[in-house]
C-alpha cells in the first residue's frame, strides 16, 4: 500500500489511522479540513489541488471530481494497459479510500432546518469515491466507518488487508451509499407532498437491536428502527426496567400502541399475540385498569398492558398482582416504579408522546413471498357523520359509548373478528376465525360477565342473520357493523324483530 486518499466529514478515529499510514511510508492525499487536521499534527499531506493542478472550488463543492483521483482508485491493476496509461497521463495509483459523507441524516433530524440546508448538505464527491472504491476492491481498500479503522490498522501493520477485507468494506461502502441516496429521496418525497406510491421504492432501517431469537427459538431476528424523529414511536420508547425486549414483545408492543392512541379518556388496553384481550375505559386509569384486568383475567396473564395516562402507585400496585411481560406508559410516578421494579423482568417502558397523533404510521408494509405489500394505515375512525342506524330502535346514551369502544376494539383484532363490551369494558373478543359465526360464538363464550345489555361489533358486514340470532340469545341489546351484505336486511328484520339497535357504519376492518 503506497498512497491513500482521506477526506472525511467525521474526523473521528482520524488522526491516529494517519499516523499509522505514515509511520508506515504511506503517502496521504487529502482535502480541507482533514488536510488541515492532518498538516496541524505533523503528517504530511500531499493536497489534492496538487494532483489535479486544478483548485478546489465552489466553495468545496467540487475537490475530488476528477480523471487524477478517480483514475487512480478505478485502474485494475491487474490489466496492463490501465497501468500504462495512467503511468503516461500521470495518474498516481490510490490503493486506500478513508471517506465519509456529509452528515446529510443528522441535518434532516434538526428543528426547522429548510429544504436548502439539507440540500447542501447532499454530498457528491464523497458518493463517487465509495463507488470508484468499491468497485475496484481486487486492489483498493475502502474505509466508510470509523468503527473499522482499528481492525483495519491490525491488518494492516501485520500485512493482512486480504481481499475478503477489501470485499466486506466494499459491501459496507455500498449499503451507506444506498441508504444516503433513499435518505434523500425520502426527504425530498416528504417535503414536495408526494405521498403516491412511488413506481421505484426504496425503504431504509438501522439495526437498533439484535434479539435473542425471533417467534421461536430457531429464527433470527432484530429489530430495525426508522431513520427520522422517532417522538411517539415504540423505537423511541425509554426502557426503564427489565429484561432485554424479545421478537414477540415488540410486535405485540406495536400493535397495543397502535390501539390506544384512538381513545382520549384514560384508557388501558391489555394485549396477547397481538390481539386485544381487556380494553377498559374509564374515569380515571385505575378503574380503566380493573376494567380491563376484569374483561379477561385468564388471557392478560403473561400479556403486554399499555396506558395513556401516567402510572400512579395505586395502579402499579394492582398490576403488580399478576405476571405480566411489559408495562407501557407516557410516564411514572416516583412511587409506582418503585412498586413495578421489584419485579426484575417485568419491561417497563416511557413512551412520552405515545398520543401524538403525527407518530401514526402512514403506510404499513408486509412482506409476502417475492415482495413486499404496502397500503395506507388504517387510521379511519368512526365517523360519526356518515354511520346510519337501520333500525327501529336506537340505541341509548350508555350503548353508544360502548358500541364506540367496541369498534376500536374490534378494528385492532384479527379477522374474522367480533367484540362485545359492556359499560366501558370488553366482555369478550372473538378474533381469527374462518368463520364469522365461530368468531361471534367464541366472543360469547368468553365474555366472563352476563352479556345482557352488552353490544357487539364486527369488523365486517354479516353474511346471514345468524349472529344475529346468537347475539340476541346471549342478551345483546345493540350492534354496529359495516354493512354491506345483500343479505343486510335479514339481519335488520332480526333486530327489530327483537328490539335490537343496529348501526352500520359503511367502513371495514379487516385485519390480517
Amino acid at each position: 500500500m503506497k498512497r491513500a486518499l482521506i477526506s472525511v466529514s467525521d474526523k473521528s478515529g482520524v488522526l491516529e489511522l494517519a499516523q499509522i499510514l505514515h509511520k508506515e511510508g504511506v503517502e496521504i492525499i487529502s482535502t480541507g479540513g482533514t488536510a488541515k487536521l492532518l498538516t496541524g499534527n505533523d503528517i504530511p499531506v500531499i493536497g489534492i489541488s496538487d494532483i489535479t493542478d486544478f483548485p478546489e472550488c465552489l466553495g468545496g463543492r467540487v475537490k475530488t471530481l476528477q480523471p487524477k483521483i478517480h483514475g487512480g482508485i478505478l485502474a485494475n491493476r491487474q490489466i496492463p494497459e490501465h497501468l500504462t496509461e495512467a503511468d503516461e497521463l500521470g495518474i498516481p495509483l490510490i490503493d486506500l479510500v478513508v471517506v465519509n459523507l456529509y452528515p446529510f441524516k443528522a441535518t434532516i433530524l434538526k428543528p426547522g432546518v429548510t429544504m436548502s440546508d439539507a440540500i447542501e448538505n447532499i454530498d457528491i464527491g464523497g458518493v463517487t469515491l465509495i463507488r470508484a472504491a468499491g468497485k475496484n476492491s481486487d486492489s483498493v481498500t475502502l474505509l466508510t466507518d470509523p468503527s473499522d479503522y482499528t481492525k483495519f490498522m491490525e491488518l494492516f501493520q501485520g500485512n493482512q488487508v486480504d481481499d475478503a477485507f477489501r470485499k466486506k468494506m466494499a459491501l459496507k461502502g455500498y449499503r451507506q451509499t444506498a441508504q444516503y441516496d433513499t435518505l434523500i429521496s425520502q426527504y425530498l418525497a416528504k417535503e414536495l407532498g408526494d405521498t403516491d406510491l412511488p413506481d421505484q421504492l426504496s425503504l431504509t432501517y438501522e439495526k437498533q437491536q439484535s434479539l435473542r431469537y425471533g417467534e421461536n427459538p430457531h429464527q433470527q431476528a432484530a429489530f430495525y428502527r426508522e431513520i427520522s424523529i422517532l417522538d411517539g414511536r415504540l423505537s423511541g420508547a425509554q426502557q426503564l426496567h427489565g429484561k432485554e425486549l424479545s421478537y414477540n414483545n415488540i410486535g405485540d408492543a406495536s400493535a397495543a400502541i397502535e390501539m390506544i392512541r384512538e381513545f382520549s379518556a384514560p384508557t388501558v388496553v391489555a394485549l396477547k399475540h397481538a390481539n386485544p384481550c381487556g380494553v377498559g375505559t374509564a374515569d380515571d386509569i385505575y378503574a380503566a385498569y380493573e376494567r380491563a384486568y376484569k374483561a379477561d383475567p385468564v388471557s392478560i396473564f403473561g400479556g403486554i398492558v399499555v396506558l395513556n395516562r401516567p402510572v400512579d402507585a395505586l395502579t402499579a400496585a394492582e398490576m403488580n398482582k399478576i405476571f405480566l411481560e411489559i408495562v407501557i406508559a407516557p410516564s411514572y410516578a416516583e412511587d409506582a416504579l418503585a412498586i413495578l421494579k421489584k419485579k426484575k423482568n417485568l419491561r417497563l417502558l416511557q413512551l412520552a408522546d405515545i398520543m401524538n397523533p403525527a407518530s401514526s404510521e402512514r403506510y404499513f408494509h408486509k412482506k409476502v413471498d417475492g415482495g413486499i405489500l404496502i397500503q395506507e394505515a388504517d387510521l379511519l375512525q368512526l365517523d360519526t357523520d356518515n354511520y346510519k342506524v337501520v333500525t327501529e330502535n336506537q340505541p341509548s346514551e350508555q350503548e353508544w359509548a360502548d358500541l364506540k369502544l367496541a369498534w376500536i376494539a374490534v378494528k385492532y383484532a384479527k379477522s374474522n373478528a367480533i367484540v362485545v363490551v359492556k359499560d366501558g369494558a370488553t366482555q369478550g373478543v372473538g378474533a381469527g376465525q374462518t368463520s364469522r359465526i365461530w368468531a361471534v360464538d367464541n366472543a360469547l363464550d368468553r365474555s366472563k360477565s352476563s352479556t345482557k345489555g352488552s353490544v357487539l361489533a364486527s369488523d365486517a358486514f354479516f353474511p346471514f342473520s345468524d349472529s344475529v340470532e346468537k347475539a340476541h340469545a346471549a342478551g345483546v341489546t345493540a350492534i354496529i357493523q359495516p354493512g354491506g351484505s345483500v343479505r343486510d336486511q335479514d339481519s335488520i328484520d332480526v333486530c327489530n324483530q327483537f328490539g335490537i339497535s343496529m348501526v352500520f357504519t359503511g367502513v371495514r376492518h379487516f385485519k390480517h
